[in-house]
């Protein structure tokens, strides 16, 4: 069996729309992400393809000069990104952070920024959410923004904002409540779009983070940054309540890369055991090398089911929570379970920078840590669906 005949998607949907990812992004192979990853360099030329053919664009409303796609949909595409064997992650974050703009974005916000995110001419991928101190515990974050007339001063420090420096917008929560004034933890905290073409160098300053993978990400700090008051979206302390909101479309957007990452992998791994051949036979004839394989690929068809079944409940408006993080959980581990396993399948090449085995093997891992812990998911199982006692 070839690699491309390898059964992983479980939904057998949206085959014009995988065939249309997977044409533009054979324009972009293994070699042309090997070489970003050496350089730490952003994939543009990527990015506008993907921008250029609605990719980026398919969870605006048509209403706007988007694609007006389900999550299901848009699910697909950055599956296939991933089993191409590209990294999704450089730019997904433009589906899931404008969900706060359409949701809760007013009449005049959507038409100012929604067509040009649509066509390209602006990039909303910058999220600002997470703080040294704070960590997971979102509502200690100690970034405020303070009403100063028509406009926001914005004084704090994020960290693990990926690709500020590749973005026109960010979105930014802060806190316009002190903590210690409000009744509930989640109260006080307010969503901010924020320009950062506009923004004064001498009260913003965008600082890379070197990590493990080619992420973009880095550390902002504000010292009084400026932001209009009509760059707030919906209601003053009610941001909480709006990131909550699209977390879950983030989860299932999530468990759809680490479907396609662990695609790649087993893929990899089938035609490797296939065509090494020690001790005149191929390697994959030996059980010790396809039972861990088999296992891989029956939990990333499992962790696919959960991805469908938490796709077509966001989309029909249905709750989510519990599924849309077992989604991700689930597809996050299969993902680095088939990453393991390419890995001892191709022994000491799968080392060599050249199989891409070893940058996707990187790339893999951070799902189980973020954007969310897969401890936090189980968490809020335990507590939420399970009704044990809170844990955190």
């Amino acid at each position: 069996m070839s690699p491309s005949q390898i059964e992983i998607d479980t939904s057998r949907r949206f085959a014009e729309l995988r065939r249309g990812v997977r044409g533009l992004c054979a324009r972009f192979p293994g070699e042309y992400w090997r070489r970003l990853d050496g350089e730490r360099e952003y994939p543009t030329e990527f990015v506008e393809a993907m921008t250029d053919a609605g990719f980026l664009g398919a969870l605006i409303p048509e209403k706007y000069g988007g694609g007006g796609a389900s999550v299901a949909e848009a699910s697909v595409i950055l599956e296939e990104v991933n089993r191409s064997g590209g990294n999704a992650g450089v730019c997904h974050a433009q589906m899931y952070v404008m969900g706060a703009l359409v949701r809760h974005g007013s009449a005049d916000q959507k038409e100012r920024w929604l067509p040009a995110l649509a066509e390209g001419k602006l990039r909303l991928q910058a999220f600002g959410v997470t703080e040294p101190t704070a960590g997971s515990d979102t509502t200690r974050i100690q970034t405020r923004a303070e009403r100063d007339g028509d406009a926001y001063v914005i004084t704090g420090q994020k960290i693990w904002t990926s690709r500020a420096e590749y973005s026109d917008l960010m979105l930014l929560l802060a806190r316009t409540t002190p903590l210690e004034a409000v009744k509930r933890r989640t109260d006080g905290l307010s969503l901010f779009l924020v320009d950062l073409r506009e923004a004064d160098e001498r009260a913003l300053t965008i600082r890379p983070l070197e990590t493990m993978i080619n992420h973009h990400t880095t550390e902002i700090f504000f010292d009084g940054l400026r932001v209009p008051a009509e760059n707030r979206i919906g209601e003053e302390g009610m941001g909480f309540r709006y990131i909550l909101d699209g977390m879950n479309a983030e989860r299932i957007l999530i468990a759809a890369e680490s479907i396609g990452d662990g695609g790649w992998f087993i893929e990899r791994s089938v035609a490797y055991a296939n065509e090494r051949v020690v001790f005149d036979r191929p390697i994959g004839q030996n059980q010790g090398v396809q039972f861990p394989i088999a296992q891989a690929y029956a939990n990333l068809r499992a962790a696919d089911l959960m991805r469908w079944q938490a796709a077509e409940l966001f989309d029909s408006g249905s709750p989510c929570g519990a599924e849309a993080n077992m989604a991700k959980m689930l597809a996050a581990d299969a993902a680095w379970e088939a990453a393991n396993v390419c890995l001892q399948t191709h022994g000491g090449f799968g080392f060599a920078r050249e199989h891409d085995v070893e940058r996707k093997f990187r790339e893999a891992k951070l799902y189980q840590i973020a954007p969310v812990s897969n401890n936090l998911v189980l968490s809020y199982l335990a507590q939420h669906v399970l009704g044990l006692p809170r844990s955190y």
